[in-house]
């Protein structure tokens, strides 16, 4: 049996969460490098909360003792849940662990207009914060980017959120092709008229893979370069931060107290536990920190789950290397940096001194009085190759 007392790790501070993945969606979306699938004849949806009913239990057999500060519902389209579902999930993670009071419960919807008809009853089942798939505010992009909904439908599902939700956020996605900086600050001008306390604003980025990736190879379609991606990086900084929305995150923004506490467990380099087809979790057993992956076919998952209780199919327990590395990518990307002795006591080593001088002396990181190490405005475009050096 494992230990009832949680291993202590540099960053339990960060907290406990879970992240429970449907993985079923009603079209699959050309830029997509998601685990999501399409399943025309619909999906057995009590067979598949069984299933992960009986993932949760193992997981909380691995992790027991554990307190969840944040509990995250992706996909996929978690939305295409029935209220009842969601419900039975959450009763789930409750039986299997303590949660907090103030636990963010968050939920990814698609603001279609059947979908944000459930929004009372994901409020009902414990949901307090719901994240809408927007993706843009303009209807030929939306048909472009493979969305089913029109702008009109996603800014009442936005409405229909902040009816039912103290707490909700919405994505969009730029350097879409052709998109220039004013018609970008236009749409998000707007979009910010929306949004009462985050937005998610994501580069479109071409994956192998997705059929954007082969019209992009076959020339059909054509994404901003590097200098017109940066100008329109440039707008969104500005805009956000001058209407209260500043970046905490290289593609987060909002007001202050408002940030997504799941994704700051991430990126503080936080326990969770990954549930669902293709879900990914990074726990503290007692042999070291220990990365898992599940199966990621849906139909694969169930069959392991009923069989064995789980759907594990990769577990790796992180080097110190490893660890130091994650932690650096991870909290970097965000504005409040990274506390130097943190790295420390995950990689065995400090910050090579002479690569941090010579970094922060190009301006491309700070060092802060308490210690922190973060990268400015000027290195955050390009935080990829300050990682690379400071890792090195």
């Amino acid at each position: 049996m494992p230990p009832a007392t949680p291993p202590d790790h540099p960053t339990r501070d960060a907290g406990f969460g879970i992240y429970l993945h449907w993985p079923f969606c009603a079209a699959k979306c050309p830029y997509c490098d998601f685990n999501s699938h399409v399943r025309h004849a619909g999906v057995d949806q009590p067979r598949f909360l069984a299933a992960f009913r009986r993932e949760i239990a193992h997981a909380a057999a691995l992790a027991p003792g554990r307190t969840v500060t944040s509990i995250f519902l992706g996909g996929g389209t978690p939305s295409l849940m029935a209220p009842d579902t969601v419900a039975g999930l959450l009763d789930a993670v409750a039986g299997a662990w303590s949660v907090a009071p103030d636990a963010e419960v968050t939920l990814e919807a698609n603001p279609t207009s059947v979908e944000a008809t459930r929004f009372r009853g994901y409020r009902a089942a414990g949901v307090n914060r719901v994240s809408l798939g927007v993706q843009a505010l303009d209807d030929g992009d939306l048909k472009r980017l493979g969305r089913l909904h029109s702008v009109a439908e996603a800014l009442d599902a936005v409405r229909t959120a902040s009816a039912h939700f103290e707490r909700f956020s919405f994505d969009l996605i730029y350097a879409r092709p052709e998109q220039t900086p004013e018609a970008w600050a236009a749409e998000l001008r707007r979009a910010i008229d929306y949004a009462a306390e985050h937005l998610s604003l994501y580069q479109l980025t071409i994956e192998p893979g997705t059929p954007f990736f082969g019209l992009a190879q076959a020339g059909r379609l054509v994404p901003p370069d590097d200098d017109a991606s940066r100008a329109l990086y440039d707008v969104t900084q500005e805009i956000c931060g001058r209407a209260g929305l500043p970046a905490y995150e290289i593609s987060n923004h909002a007001r202050p107290g408002a940030q997504s506490r799941h994704n700051l467990l991430y990126w503080r380099y936080g326990e969770y536990a990954g549930i669902g087809p293709g879900a990914h979790g990074r726990l503290v057993l007692p042999q070291g920190r220990t990365g898992t992956l599940t199966e990621k076919a849906p139909e694969d998952w169930l069959a392991r789950v009923e069989r064995d209780g789980h759907g594990i199919v990769e577990t790796e327990t992180l080097s110190a290397e490893d660890q130091g590395d994650e932690f650096l990518m991870m909290g970097l990307r965000l504005t409040e940096g990274i506390d130097s002795a943190r790295y420390a006591s995950l990689k065995g080593r400090p910050l090579h001194a002479g690569r941090l001088d010579a970094l922060a002396r190009d301006g491309l990181v700070a060092r802060r009085p308490d210690g922190r190490i973060a990268a400015t405005a000027r290195g955050a475009p390009v935080l990829n190759a300050v990682v690379a050096e400071l890792a090195g």
